[in-house]
């Protein structure tokens, strides 16, 4: 124990003498856990407000039912159940707008609450007692209130004019929620004796054979463990999300790496010495291991709390793209989730093992003499360039059977992992065999020494150059599949959003009421219902909309698949458009057949044409506007578009609003729908950006790391050029020249990898994760910006140790000399 500590105290002497080292060290390490760390922390904000909206309904192990078709059913099943002893609790959920927010409203029945649910609370709060009598009483947690800017006991009209009853605080309901007695929930969604599930109570359980003798087929058991929609179709965004902060964490590890691998270079002196003196490798080791688990709760920490302030920063944002792509509803307060504090300095561990541990065995597995010189470590580095040649073969030729074997998004991402990986591997070959070739064509004595001494210096910054290949790289792959999908996303929503004005109204009297009143309007040239229902196929949630015969569909809808006859098949037979992510996860194609549970049977239609759908993580059914009517006559038409033309639109708006007033929930014009839709798409990506950039950063700081700390070594390779007759001026202008020379070839191995990871991204986890194919673009003036970044970053990076260079004293230099190493 005594001869680990004294060793211990040895090698941690060497971060005293070396703090720059130290501090790359340990900015290294912090970064890269923050980045994962915050990652990490908004997956867990996200995944435990969808828990806690789950929860609601499900908490306590309890089972649900709901409709077997989707929707709504008749308050009758309550009854048939509660009186063939089946205790369960109606209630109803749907979305109503308040001001400019969409708001989850839950009607519940408080007095048959089963008491292991989440809102369960209530039988305990003064101001619920008062839920069914009076005016009543409306509860919503302490952040939804602070979102819609409501003060307690206020209360709120939503959007059809329904005045909701005053509104009170209550930590158990879920974010972005109203809670109210069922029947007011009925009257304000406009839904009277209907319901969306009841809750069985956890004295009784129900299995499908004595459910369906009750109920017939009309509903549904969900088991309390049963992932929710919204946790499924959201599993792909934070999967995107882990895989850009492991790319950022990965970029961040090389600068621990780098720097732990000069540490040792630079204490193979002091290891020699200790094994001299009869310190074991084993007590070695042990001193080693100790060092990295301080540096693991140092860097650790700081790490976490760094992610703390990221995911809070990005929380905005995140938010905004959940809500605008999925409906979800975030807490806006970032929770301290012990589960990400541990995993972060668990990733924080294992960085600091894995970059320590190739080099522990390094120097352990060199004879003690051979320690004692600090070229063995690049003399070994050249057997090492061999390995990891075959390594990046090996990498890249697993992507390609990755490929070929590619089935769900993890392999999609592996694809690409070792892909980057391969090139990363590969960089440090290119580099040197670049170098070789510059050695053997240079005639003039400094020019072939600027070369044969760039090969040398490539193993002390190959790591930091890996970093910077795939902070490039990514920028190119993930800047080129984000600016290609907004061009297509625009031109698809230009084609998309063709009327000029789009409105809701409040009930279906008042839509038919709106819609005889713009019949007598001249300067409407069609009148456009859009009336919307929603059903389930393959257990997964489907938004069924109609269309009728106009010019407006037909001549800008685009398909992907079927020609100018699916619009007569649409209008005139069984026959539906699906969209394209829809298509894939069902594995149907063009002519095949749908069976499509409606509010009273399954309906049997035809595929005829097979719509793109950018945006909609959920699947989407386009048919016919009579057979809406037909099919779902639970359902409201209250949605409707007009064409007008484009100076009249205005006044009209104008008009619909001093008319109806509150009849119509919803009244937006074909620029601001576009307005919303493009921002939604903008703070998606937000959070990628900010990877991105953080990645490129955290790169620039590897560079940076690895050139200062190899300063000092640089010396002894530099000072015989400096002695017979080079200026160190000149010396340091060649420093900076090579260093240009590393990251422009960096660059240009960054673009045809970016441009690989722009397909990947498009053709193989878009596809999976989304259900939609992007086609490929390719942005030339990106990757000429990517390159001048890229020379840029290298030229801060040396900067500093070529200055010093230049300004370093004759003395220094002559130091060399008298080591005589």
């Amino acid at each position: 124990m005594r001869e680990t500590f004294f060793a211990l105290a040895a090698l941690m002497s060497h971060w005293r003498r070396h703090k720059a080292n130290f501090a790359t060290l340990i900015i290294g390490l912090s970064i890269a856990t923050a980045l994962w760390s915050g990652v990490q922390a908004l997956n867990a904000q996200a995944r435990k407000s969808y828990d806690s909206a789950a929860a609601v309904f499900s908490g306590g192990d309890l089972q649900n039912l709901v409709a077997s078709r989707g929707g709504f059913f008749p308050q009758d099943l309550f009854v048939r159940l509660r009186r063939a002893g089946v205790k369960v609790s109606p209630a109803i959920e749907g979305a109503v707008r308040i001001g400019e927010k969409n708001i989850r409203l839950i009607g519940i029945e408080p007095l048959t609450l089963p008491a292991a649910t989440t809102l369960a609370p209530l039988h305990e709060n003064d101001e619920a007692k008062n839920i069914l009598t009076g005016e009543g009483r409306s509860f919503a947690a302490p952040q939804t209130l602070h979102d819609l800017r409501l003060e307690q006991g206020a209360r709120v009209k939503t959007g059809r004019g329904f005045m909701l009853p005053p509104i009170y605080e209550i930590e158990q309901a879920p974010p972005g929620a109203i809670v109210v007695d069922i029947g007011v929930a009925q009257k304000a969604l406009d839904k009277p004796q209907r319901l969306s599930r009841l809750i069985v109570s956890n004295e009784t359980r129900l299995d499908p054979a004595k459910l369906n003798e009750i109920a017939g087929d009309a509903l549904r058991i969900v088991e309390p463990d049963e992932e929710s929609d919204l946790s499924r179709l959201t599993d792909s965004f934070h999967l995107n999300l882990t895989a850009f902060g492991l790319l950022a964490f990965l970029v961040g590890f090389f600068i621990v790496n780098a720097s732990f691998g000069l540490a040792f270079e630079q204490r193979l002196p002091t290891v020699r010495t200790l094994r001299a003196l009869g310190v074991s490798a084993r007590a070695l080791s042990v001193a080693l291991f100790c060092e990295l688990v301080v540096f693991t709760f140092l860097a650790g920490g700081l790490g976490v709390v760094g992610g703390y302030f990221i995911a809070a920063a990005l929380l905005p944002d995140v938010a905004a793209s959940l809500e605008g792509l999925y409906g979800a509803q975030l807490s806006g307060t970032l929770a301290l989730d012990w589960r990400w504090w541990l995993s972060g300095v668990a990733m924080a561990g294992a960085g600091a093992l894995l970059a320590a541990g190739s080099g522990l065995l390094k120097t352990l597995r060199l004879p003690v003499l051979s320690v004692a010189r600090p070229i063995a470590w690049r003399e070994a580095h050249q057997r090492y360039l061999r390995r990891q040649a075959v390594f990046a073969a090996l990498a890249l030729i697993g992507a390609a059977l990755a490929y070929r074997l590619a089935d769900g998004l993890v392999m999609g991402f592996m694809v690409i992992a070792l892909a980057l990986l391969g090139a990363a591997l590969f960089l440090p070959l290119a580099l040197e065999a670049m170098l070789r070739l510059g050695e053997r064509f240079a005639e003039r004595p400094l020019a072939r020494w600027f070369f044969a001494d760039g090969r040398q210096e490539i193993s002390g910054l190959s790591l930091a150059l890996m970093a910077l290949l795939l902070a490039l790289a990514t920028n190119i792959g993930v800047g080129g599949m984000v600016e290609g999908f907004r061009q297509t996303f625009v031109g698809w929503l230009d084609d998309r959003l063709i009327a000029e004005v789009y409105y809701e109204a409040a009930t279906p009297a008042d839509a038919r009421e709106i819609e005889q009143w713009i019949e007598t309007r001249p300067e409407v040239t069609a009148i456009l219902p859009v009336w919307r229902a929603k059903t389930r196929l393959s257990d997964w949630p489907v938004e069924i909309i109609g269309m009728v015969p106009h010019e407006t569909y037909s001549a800008h809808f685009t398909l992907l698949e079927g020609g100018a006859d699916a619009w007569r098949a649409l209008h005139e037979e069984d026959a539906v458009l699906i969209s394209e992510q829809l298509a894939r996860r069902l594995h149907v194609s063009l002519g095949a057949t749908l069976d499509i549970p409606t509010s009273r049977d399954a309906w049997r239609a035809k595929i005829v044409g097979v719509f793109p759908d950018y945006g909609n993580p959920r699947g989407q059914l386009r048919v016919d506007h009579a057979r809406v009517a037909q099919h779902f006559p639970d359902y409201p038409g209250v949605h409707y578009s007009l064409r007008v033309a484009d100076a009249d639109v205005p006044r009209l708006m104008e008009d619909m609003r001093t008319r109806f007033g509150p009849k119509i929930a919803r009244l937006i014009d074909n620029a601001e729908v576009k307005k919303i839709s493009k921002d939604i798409f903008e703070r998606t990506f937000t959070v990628t950006a900010a990877l991105n950039t953080l990645t490129l950063i955290v790169s620039a700081i590897a560079l940076f790391a690895s050139l200062l700390t190899l300063s000092n070594l640089r010396i002894a390779h530099i000072a015989p050029v400096w002695a017979v007759g080079v200026t160190r001026r000149r010396l340091a202008g060649l420093e900076l020249l090579r260093i240009l020379l590393f990251s422009a070839g960096a660059a240009l191995l960054a673009i045809p990898l970016g441009v690989f990871m722009t397909w990947g991204l498009v053709a193989i986890v878009n596809v999976v994760a989304f259900g939609w194919r992007l086609p490929l673009h390719v942005f030339p003036t990106q990757w000429g910006q990517v390159f001048i970044v890229a020379l840029v970053t290298a030229l801060f990076a040396a900067l500093v140790p070529a200055l010093r260079l230049a300004r370093s004293a004759p003395a220094e230099l002559l130091k060399v000399f008298a080591n005589e190493r």
